[in-house]
């Protein structure tokens, strides 16, 4: 599961890297960090569950 939650957001920071999503904080290309922290802090949220 957290093997398919990070694949999934690290799709989500190339491709905001190519087009900004527009979302509410990831505005800008150089906001592609805050999915990063994000990811992570998921990461280990599922990690502390299991």
């Amino acid at each position: 599961m957290t093997k398919i939650i990070a694949l999934l957001l690290i799709l989500a920071m190339l491709v905001h890297i190519v087009k900004p999503l527009g979302l509410p904080g990831l505005r800008r290309r150089g906001d592609f960090w805050k999915i990063a922290v994000f990811a992570f802090a998921i990461t280990m949220f599922v990690s502390l569950l299991r």
